[in-house]
């Protein structure tokens, strides 16, 4: 159903999606409000999957790497060639249209661009020679990876966790049944026809529209990794039951991330970056979740917020510059403000619920942009909106005690960054190269790091996912799927001919 419908009429559009899926009436009679439809697999197709995975992935491996590494620069161009239509069912499915714009054009900019594929390509094997024998540190595949895309942005990181295909996987996605049309339209019309005309072994790559599949991939004899995405405390409960299983858990998780302003920051750069977190209503786990501000601009900075804040609105998708989305946890947001202001924080903005016009609301769907300031560092965790992740749009901007000389207080900001339990982005506003370099040289905490760039926004060449903590588990690094799911082998070679020269 497409996400206008639902949002204007919502029970009827659900009880006619509901009829749907029964297959009660056709979809001829539900005219424009169906986007599509996509079969759903069942155990059977599943464990087809799996085996044709395995069966794929012996041959897949020993297609030289190069030759995998054109056919990912094909997928890419496709990608680009397919944008149209799957920005548009990206829309329909709810995603607001300058979101999935950026998702689909990122993609092939980032994680399949020329210079990520040209670096991931290079750490696969370094030869060494000692006398007469041969040494090499090879990278190989893991096997059979499978893909558990989230919810929130399923074909954006179905497409990211896909790179593992290139480091000579056999790969199986899951497509969540909630949004699938768009990840299984692009995994049909983009990927599929890129492997077909390439040559690739019939099981090299899987796409399935079903039901929860973690089960079936940790008792498969066939599986070898597991990318999975989702919140921190039940991926760390998965990640033990893979290391349970022999699988490899590879965890892209929850984030808190925190953005530092200080003193001498360029406040436009800085509220430009910071507004992110608004993006699709603050459900996306990339986005700055925090803000620690300078105390000497606190006051400024948080006007300049409220003031660019103000001009974020609800729509429907399609509209263009909408950039919020429903909220379904409108009960935790509010019992997280609630917690907030009980405590001493300031709401500074928001605070209410939306109809899709803006006006006020009891019943809406969306959660107006909002703002708490929260005085002092130190007991800044005490708060949930502080210490935990949230998935929706409250911005906590917190402001340490005012008389500390800046020496101090930056030994307090970053000892607060490093101690964050999640660790996935930070990043860091000022014009003054000491800070700067001090920020740059003390923080360990997350896997991405932005000093005056933007903290969302996807690079090529630098891994846009992967972290430390609760974001990325026991193994989590910032790394690219492509390498994450390989293995260093260590090869020593003595030719036959050469064996009596041997030291």
């Amino acid at each position: 159903m497409t996400a206008r419908a639902v949002i204007e009429d919502t029970f009827p559009s659900l009880r006619l999606k509901q009829d749907l899926d029964r297959g009660i009436i056709e979809p001829s009679a539900a005219g424009e409000r169906v986007v599509g439809a996509c079969a759903v697999a069942d155990e059977e197709m599943i464990a087809m999957a799996l085996e044709s995975a395995a069966r794929a992935a012996p041959a897949w491996g020993r297609v030289p790497l190069a030759d995998r590494i054109e056919i990912g620069r094909r997928i890419a161009e496709r990608l680009l060639d397919h944008r149209d239509p799957i920005v548009e069912i990206l829309v329909a499915e709810g995603t607001p249209r300058s979101a999935a714009e950026a998702m689909i054009g990122g993609v092939p900019h980032a994680s399949w661009s020329r210079e990520t594929l040209e670096w991931c390509a290079e750490q696969f094997e370094f030869r060494r020679q000692d006398g007469a024998r041969e040494m090499t540190l090879r990278r190989v595949p893991d096997g059979v990876v499978c893909v558990n895309p989230p919810q929130n942005a399923a074909t954006v990181n179905a497409l990211n966790g896909l790179t593992a295909l290139l480091a000579g996987n056999a790969v199986v996605i899951r497509a969540p049944r909630g949004v699938a049309l768009s990840c299984m339209y692009t995994m049909r019309e983009v990927v599929a026809p890129v492997l077909e005309e390439a040559g690739a072994p019939p099981g090299t790559f899987n796409a399935l529209c079903g039901p929860p599949m973690l089960d079936a991939w940790l008792a498969s004899e066939h599986v070898n990794d597991i990318l999975y995405f989702g919140g921190s405390k039940k991926g760390l409960e998965f990640e033990g039951q893979c290391v349970a299983a022999g699988k490899k858990p590879i965890l892209e998780l929850a984030g808190d991330d925190c953005c530092v302003v200080w003193r001498d920051a360029d406040l436009d750069a800085a509220v430009e970056s910071v507004t992110q977190f608004f993006l699709n209503s603050g459900q996306i786990c990339h986005v700055p979740n925090q803000v620690v501000v300078h105390p000497a601009i606190a006051d400024e900075l948080i006007e300049r917020l409220v003031v660019a804040t103000k001009k974020i609105q609800p729509g429907y998708p399609d509209e263009d510059g909408v950039v919020l989305t429903p909220v379904l946890g409108v009960d935790w947001f509010f019992g997280c403000l609630g917690e907030a202001l009980a405590k001493g924080a300031k709401l500074v903005h928001g605070g209410r619920r939306l109809e899709v016009d803006g006006s006020s609301s009891d019943t809406g769907f969306f959660v107006e942009p909002s703002i708490v300031r929260v005085d002092g560092l130190h007991d800044a965790r005490s708060l949930s909106v502080v210490r935990d992740e949230t998935f929706f749009p409250l911005l906590p901007v917190i402001v340490p005690g005012a008389g500390t000389d800046d020496d101090a207080l930056m030994e307090d900001v970053l000892r607060f960054v490093n101690t964050n339990a999640y660790g996935l982005r930070n990043s860091f506003w000022s014009t003054g190269p000491a800070t700067i370099q001090r920020f740059l040289d003390d923080v360990s905490n997350g896997g991405n790091l932005k000093i005056n760039d933007s903290h969302g926004g996807f690079l090529p060449f630098l891994p846009n996912q992967g972290g430390n903590g609760l974001t990325g588990g026991a193994f989590g690094e910032a790394s690219h799927p492509m390498l994450r799911t390989t293995r260093l082998q260590a090869v020593s070679i003595v030719r036959p001919a050469e064996q009596e020269d041997r030291s």
